[in-house]
């Protein structure tokens, strides 16, 4: 009984642990998320909002530069000029820290946690911590999101099916698929050879972060303008396959240009240089 309750107890540790290692993640990517705990979380893990650049003011600094300068002028203005309007978009996420892959009935399920979600009154959303109200004149920079303006996320320790993924990107609903794999099996050391043929070993994955059409496409909620992609750190590569790093990290950019991590609070909404 003592031994099914501490493996209990290690479950739940490791599933704690995986969810701040991902809400660590997935606040470089400038989303200021919270744990919900209990029976009544209605399936959700992480709540909170995802901030950036608007749309619109970024459109309407670029229109109002293109017939005076170079296409390649304006591009530098865009990663200097005055700091743009923020543009805040409420974020639902599940947390697996399993280790099979992760299958398709996790986005259905997510679908519908979403669809009860949308479905909730509008008075809920005064009440709720997920959907604060303008405390100040210069929330007035703040684009308030709309009833659609909604992420699901799905973050997971071990790799996504391929009918997984098929799932997730026919959804309508905008979703974010990350993969952060748990490398703590070889913190101590770096693999021997023999190690390296191990059929397990070979399967080690080094991350990955996709979106769907609904979120990242022309014609979804980011209008094509942002980019996914996941960064190695030259310095590091060799230390992660041992663990001792992760094996690179996601990255959002903005029009050909990476982006700071920001959240509501932080000084400036800016672009990072390089």
């Amino acid at each position: 009984m003592q031994q099914l309750a501490t493996g209990r107890l290690s479950a739940v540790s490791r599933g704690t642990a995986f969810e701040s290692r991902a809400l660590e993640t997935l606040k470089s990517l400038s989303m200021s998320l919270t744990r919900v705990g209990g029976k009544s979380d209605g399936g959700i893990d992480l709540q909170g909002w995802w901030w950036l650049p608007s749309l619109v003011d970024s459109q309407d600094s670029i229109s109002s530069t293109s017939t005076s300068t170079t296409s390649a002028s304006a591009s530098a203005l865009r990663s200097h000029t005055r700091t743009p309007g923020r543009r805040r978009i409420r974020v639902l996420g599940q947390c697996k820290a399993e280790k099979k892959k992760l299958g398709p009935r996790n986005v259905r399920e997510m679908e519908g946690v979403v669809s009860r979600f949308m479905a909730m009154p509008r008075t809920f959303d005064a009440q709720s911590s997920v959907h604060p109200q303008p405390s100040s004149p210069e929330d007035s920079t703040i684009h308030q999101p709309t009833q659609t303006d909604l992420v699901a996320i799905l973050v997971s320790q071990s790799a996504f099916t391929k009918a997984t993924l098929l799932q997730a990107q026919s959804s309508p609903i905008p979703f974010f698929l990350l993969h952060l794999p748990d490398h703590s099996d070889f913190q101590t050391s770096p693999p021997s050879p023999a190690t390296l043929l191990d059929p397990d070993m070979q399967n080690l994955s080094i991350g990955s972060a996709v979106w769907n059409p609904a979120l990242g496409g022309r014609s979804g909620l980011l209008k094509g303008e942002f980019e996914l992609r996941w960064e190695w750190d030259s310095r590091s590569s060799k230390s992660s396959i041992s663990g001792t790093e992760p094996a690179g990290r996601p990255g959002l950019w903005f029009q050909g240009t990476k982006l700071k991590s920001w959240v509501d609070g932080d000084e400036n909404l800016s672009l990072a240089n390089g």
